[in-house]
């Protein structure tokens, strides 16, 4: 990676330098970010997404050529800092009254999913003897809306840059995957459109899969599909603070009086978020639709930024002995959810 020496500069330069770094370091996040957004138009990378791209690209570009050392500041400003501005403004796609208005059992099944994501993933991984931080991540991604709750709880669990990084890269290839898995199967399975739609809402991983997937069945099962899938979205704050509870006591059991687990305060910002667009629309307080579509789609270009920011801090070489059992985890519980959730959609719908 290459470096800046400062011997030639001046103090005075050196200050002048260091906010001009920063912004270069995070204009290079956005620059990254717009590649990728127009790459994910073209036929066949519009499968994976923006934030898949941003994030291989950058691990891929990281390994051969690096990144100059004085823009490091921005790069982890937008893997830190607009990471959880996205996941603050993802709580407007969250519509609390919808899900209240269809009762309890949804997110019971949602917390039934998320349990059993995290169950199987921790359980194969524990088998595969595969690194638990790294399959925690995985587990928690599966169950609730991939990278993002990656990113959201990644802070809570104090898991490493490259571990976000990497768990939210492997979780974008096997959700993809099975996306179009399930697109594939969609004319072949004895499933009505909405049963398939609530299928798909309640296994695949990001948001993005669950339309994608969906799609196939037409209309009513990317509306089954994403309400089911907003059931898993809506436990992501009370799934974190749980998290946060676990990780105090294992630190006080271990004795660990100096470790601390800083409050997510922009989970709070995502609940409030999701009652704002909840309950403002036809209120004073409801938004122009221009601005509300600008906020709307900001998260994933905040994410892909993100990305950008996190994949610049992987090492593959250091991580490839490390990254094949999680995956190989997560792929068989991914598998299992599916078909366990399969079943019980075939039956009980």
């Amino acid at each position: 990676m290459s470096t800046l020496t400062h011997s030639t500069f001046t103090p005075k330069n050196k200050r002048f330098l260091q906010p001009l770094n920063w912004l270069c370091g995070l204009l290079l996040t956005a620059a990254v970010a717009t590649a990728a957004y127009e790459l994910a138009r073209l036929p066949g990378l519009d499968r994976l997404g923006q934030m898949a791209l941003a994030l291989t690209g950058t691990i891929i570009v990281r390994q051969f050529l690096g990144y100059p050392e004085r823009l490091r500041a921005g790069i982890q400003f937008a893997s830190k800092h607009l990471l959880r501005l996205a996941i603050v403004l993802c709580g407007l796609r969250l519509n609390i009254s919808l899900l209240l208005h269809q009762g309890p059992a949804l997110l019971l099944q949602g917390a039934v999913t998320i349990i059993l994501a995290v169950g199987l993933t921790l359980g194969i991984a524990r088998l595969l003897k595969a690194d638990a931080p790294l399959s925690l991540l995985l587990g928690i991604g599966t169950g609730i809306c991939g990278a993002a709750a990656i990113a959201a709880v990644s802070p809570i669990v104090k898991a490493r840059d490259e571990d976000t990084a990497v768990s939210a890269g492997l979780i974008a290839l096997i959700g993809t995957a099975a996306a179009i898995g399930y697109t594939v199967l969609q004319p072949l399975l004895p499933l009505t459109a909405g049963q398939y739609g609530i299928w798909s809402g309640l296994t695949l991983h990001e948001i993005a899969h669950v339309p994608l997937a969906a799609a196939a069945a037409g209309q009513d099962a990317i509306n089954a599909g994403l309400l089911a899938k907003l059931s898993r979205v809506l436990l992501l704050v009370p799934v974190s603070f749980i998290l946060m509870l676990i990780m105090k006591r294992r630190n006080k059991g271990n004795n660990a009086s100096g470790a601390t687990i800083a409050f997510p305060w922009f989970l709070l910002g995502f609940a409030a978020m999701s009652l704002f667009g909840s309950l403002s629309p036809g209120t004073p307080l409801e938004l122009p639709a221009h601005v509300t579509d600008q906020l709307l789609n900001a998260p994933s270009f905040l994410l892909a930024m993100a990305m950008v920011g996190l994949g610049l801090n992987v090492d593959l070489r250091a991580l490839k002995d490390k990254a094949l059992r999680p995956l190989a985890a997560m792929a068989a519980a991914t598998v299992l959810l599916s078909a366990a959730t399969y079943l019980l959609v075939h039956y009980v719908y």
